[in-house]
């Protein structure tokens, strides 16, 4: 029995050490030039422009990979979105994206467990939301956690995994939840793309100041849990 169990805990760690080593190529390989092709909206827009329904389908596979490789920025991606397939389309585009890498990596989670997730996060941050596994209120503190722009939304994505929450219920989390800091950045995405400069900055102001009232009302939602400062 304890051989079946060491054989197992190396077979584990085994495939952690390859899943590391694909994560690290990955993101040198795919990840980085990705984030650099996103981040000149100009390029991407021509890309989509010559590409017609493959680039939509290629963006949700950018925006899926970008949501299962946790530590990839997510903002430049959504206000790209917006700059080149315009706000409403963007929207949907970017939320069909992070919906279906949510629920890949929540199934992710369900199979690995603590192992995948301590891949991507430190133990603190995942300590920081540990209060969301065992509140009498958790669905509720999920979904509103989950609309905060400025919360760590990929840290919830990972850490649902873990809990018991029924799979329908994370569905409404990971998409409505997201709803919120999507529009603001594929609307500022938008603007920049029609030339609205005056308008792209009051969004983007907008944002910011939305989102760090968002990051001060989570980490008091932390505090107040005892979960921690930070997310």
């Amino acid at each position: 029995m304890r051989q079946d169990g060491n054989t197992k805990k190396w077979a584990a760690l085994g495939l952690l050490a390859l899943l590391a080593v694909g994560i690290i190529a990955a993101w040198q390989y795919v990840g980085a030039p990705l984030v650099g092709f996103i981040s000149d909206p100009a390029s991407f827009r021509a890309w989509v422009e010559a590409n017609g329904w493959y680039s939509r389908l290629t963006f949700v596979g950018m925006v899926i990979f970008q949501v299962l490789l946790a530590f990839i920025p997510g903002e430049p991606f959504e206000i790209a979105a917006g700059y080149a397939f315009g706000a409403v389309e963007g929207t949907i585009l970017a939320i069909a994206g992070t919906a279906m890498g949510s629920i890949i990596t929540f199934w992710l989670v369900r199979r690995f467990g603590m192992r995948l997730v301590r891949v991507f996060f430190s133990e603190e941050k995942i300590n920081s939301v540990k209060f969301l596994k065992t509140s009498s209120a958790r669905n509720y503190l999920f979904l509103i956690v989950y609309m905060i722009p400025g919360t760590p939304k990929d840290l919830l994505g990972y850490f649902a995994g873990l809990t018991d929450i029924p799979f329908p219920v994370f569905c409404l989390f990971c998409t409505l939840g997201r709803i919120p800091s999507v529009v603001t950045s594929t609307v500022g995405g938008d603007a920049l793309g029609t030339r609205s400069y005056g308008a792209a900055i009051a969004v983007f102001a907008f944002t910011l100041a939305v989102s760090a009232a968002g990051l001060g009302l989570y980490q008091w939602i932390c505090k107040k849990h005892k979960g921690g400062p930070h997310g």
